[in-house]
């Protein structure tokens, strides 16, 4: 309606914008609608809902599959706030859990073996377990009854209590997703060199890529091929991450990345479009 009467009435009282930038398909008509209402340009975040013409630029993950537009940007993978910041601890050591999707099939001891290998293979090293708000209930106390498995068989140091975070010296602390905050990720992504994430998670991959970490994928059983599997495949084809079978048959995770900042690219991008805007 907004949008029909050429109004916006949230932006009451504001200045008129340069930009208008949003994500989520829910911010598409009330951003045209400010555009209509009060000038600027649109710019999206992630494949729109409604047609790409309609925006004066789509900033899009190339996993998408945006095609060839003059107001199409094409990233890789999903924007990130995450960049490299200071010195790594060479003694850390990260693995990012997700959970259940519609494009992977998920079981806690699939998982769970892979990163008891993990720590199994490197125990001097100090790990940190970080679930998400999509892993199963029952994952912790699964992997916490591995671990304590594997310091049985093979005189593992032993897991720190769920929480808490990392302890000085060796062992593997498990922090739930509801004990850390919005900073704690990102913290951590800063200074570990070494991070795992389960393939489920696009987003945490690309993160700790523009940390500069050198990135493993803990891999699961896919419901065939999707955009998603397309994305992950793509990075395993460029070198930029090793999965768990390959390193577990010799083949030693990459190299930090090249410096992947693909957030600072946009905004340069977009001031060299508009450079009147500033």
């Amino acid at each position: 309606m907004n949008w029909l009467r050429g109004r916006f009435q949230p932006g009451a009282g504001l200045p008129d914008p340069d930009l208008i930038i949003g994500a989520g398909h829910r911010t598409h008509v009330s951003m045209l609608a400010a555009r209509r209402a009060r000038g600027g340009r649109v710019v999206v975040l992630m494949k729109p809902s409604l047609p790409m013409r309609c925006f004066d630029l789509c900033v899009v993950p190339g996993h998408d599959r945006p095609g060839r537009r003059e107001n199409v940007l094409v990233t890789q993978g999903v924007l990130s706030r995450q960049y490299v910041a200071c010195a790594k601890d060479p003694s850390l050591g990260l693995v990012l859990i997700g959970g259940p999707s519609r494009h992977f099939d998920w079981t806690d001891r699939q998982v769970v073996e892979q990163i008891a290998s993990l720590v199994g293979h490197d125990p001097e090293r100090q790990w940190t377990v970080a679930t998400s708000g999509r892993t199963p209930a029952g994952f912790i106390e699964t992997l916490r009854e591995e671990l304590a498995s594997l310091l049985l068989r093979d005189a593992v140091p032993p897991f720190v209590r769920e929480g808490g975070g990392p302890r000085p010296g060796r062992g593997t602390s498990i922090v739930g997703w509801h004990e850390s905050d919005d900073g704690w990720l990102t913290a951590q992504l800063a200074i570990t060199p070494v991070v795992w994430v389960t393939e489920d998670s696009v987003s945490m991959l690309y993160e700790a890529l523009s940390a500069g970490a050198a990135v493993g994928l803990i891999t699961l059983s896919r419901h065939g091929s999707n955009r998603i599997t397309l994305g992950v495949d793509a990075l395993i084809a460029a070198g930029q991450v090793t999965t768990c079978r390959a390193w577990r048959a010799g083949k030693p995770l990459p190299a930090p990345a090249a410096k992947l900042n693909e957030a600072l690219r946009c905004a340069r991008e977009i001031l060299k479009r508009w450079p009147g805007d500033r």
